[in-house]
């Protein structure tokens, strides 16, 4: 009989475009013993974190709530329980997650039409409004930050545009949240879904979504109460049901709800997770939370400038959490990969599709949004790349680091009182 052993995986610092290492206040809270699903204990914690994430998402919606799952199940409920069948939808795409998104559209019956920028870029929001004149969609579906190009795309100009057009304005804020601007309110998002694995510093497993009260109207005209827990006081929609029962967010609202209409158990050590994740970045406070990211991107970037590395992409719509470094030529890039988490225990990214095998992905984010894993990263890869040929003068990248940091606690000092 084969003998397993106490699970004790490797110790690594992870700085790729996520997974990253959890905050340790988050394992300490899944650690915590289970409850029942209707104890107050247990709906008050469900009250807590949607109060909590209508910090995170800026925004008074009243569901605000957890989707059980990977920040895809989040999409996917959205998606689901938004777009009926034959609805047209309009996905601009920038990037891997932008083809996910039309590949669920797909699936959920949409009639998906896209347009698209080279990786590396973003759109003017003249060109989604274009399209949106063109196709006249229902559901306007947008990533805000792609991990596989590191590009952020702006959405506070697409309100307006959405508004006077009369759509419904999506975006998957996965990678983008708590490490960059979001704003949902002011910036008229109808529905927004995230992970905590990246930016939140938690675990992937929990999909944290908010939604609009113009969704909500559209999500019950599709209700559905399903056999076995119905009341002769529950009445269906009037248009089709959603075709999904687990991702079907008007029986997750209802869950959620002061009705609390038995739908899933909910993953109680992800329901601790996510309220610490939260809990954590409100307590340091949302724009220090960002700012906190800002400061670390730009001394990673400095660092691999400083190392004579290029960097991908457009660097005025970069997101702050993840960095795409171009792999010199005459260097294996997978080989550094594991020179690195061999040697040092840290791993960093590779990218998919045209970018696969040209651009390494790193990330700063969450918990690993520090000044030390940002110069440990920097001295490893140096060392590697010194090792494999790559001529670069030594320690320049660290001291390009070190400057970047010096300089912005220059300017933090003094910046006049109330100016930051």
């Amino acid at each position: 009989m084969t003998h397993y052993g106490q699970l004790n995986p490797p110790a690594r610092l992870l700085m790729g475009p996520g997974p990253i290492n959890a905050d340790p206040r988050v394992l300490r809270a899944m650690a915590s013993q289970l409850v029942g699903q209707y104890d107050p204990a247990m709906t008050g914690m469900m009250n807590e974190v949607m109060a909590l994430y209508r910090g995170i998402y800026r925004t008074d919606n009243r569901w605000t709530l957890l989707v059980d799952g990977t920040s895809r199940a989040g999409i996917e409920a959205v998606l689901l329980s938004g777009i009926r069948p034959g609805d047209k939808v309009l996905v601009p795409v920038f990037g891997r997650f932008g083809h996910l998104l039309c590949e669920i559209a797909r699936r959920c019956r949409a009639e998906v039409h896209t347009i698209e920028v080279p990786w590396g870029e973003v759109f003017d929001p003249q060109q989604i409004e274009d399209a949106i004149k063109t196709v006249r969609p229902r559901w306007l579906l947008t990533v805000q930050g792609d991990t596989s190009t590191t590009m952020l795309q702006p959405l506070d100009q697409l309100s307006e545009i959405c508004r006077r057009h009369g759509v419904l304005f999506y975006t998957d804020a996965t990678a983008s949240v708590a490490g960059n601007a979001l704003d949902t309110d002011a910036w008229g998002l109808d529905a927004v879904s995230a992970g905590l694995q990246k930016c939140l510093g938690g675990p992937s497993g929990s999909s944290p979504v908010t939604i609009s009260p113009r969704f909500e109207e559209a999500i019950r005209r599709r209700k559905c109460v399903e056999e076995g827990i119905r009341t002769a006081e529950h009445t269906d929609g009037n248009e089709e049901m959603i075709y999904s029962n687990y991702f079907d967010l008007g029986m997750i609202m209802d869950y959620w709800g002061p009705e609390r209409l038995n739908h899933h158990t909910e993953a109680t050590s992800m329901l601790f997770a996510a309220r610490e994740c939260a809990r954590v970045i409100l307590e340091e406070g949302l724009e220090q939370t960002i700012a906190r990211h800002q400061l670390h991107g730009g001394a990673l970037l400095a660092g691999i400038q400083g190392m004579g590395l290029e960097v991908f992409g457009d660097l005025n719509h970069r997101m702050n959490n993840v960095l795409g470094v171009m792999i010199p030529d005459g260097i294996h890039g997978e080989q550094v990969r594991q020179l690195l988490l061999n040697d040092f225990s840290i791993e960093i990214g590779t990218s998919f599709g045209p970018l696969a095998g040209k651009i390494w992905r790193i990330g700063t984010m969450g918990y690993n949004a520090r000044k030390d894993c940002v110069m440990q990263t920097l001295t490893a890869l140096e060392a590697v790349l010194n090792r494999l040929g790559f001529r670069s003068t030594q320690g320049d990248a660290l001291q390009a680091a070190w400057n970047h940091y010096d300089q912005q606690n220059h300017d933090h000092h003094a910046a006049p009182a109330g100016g930051r």
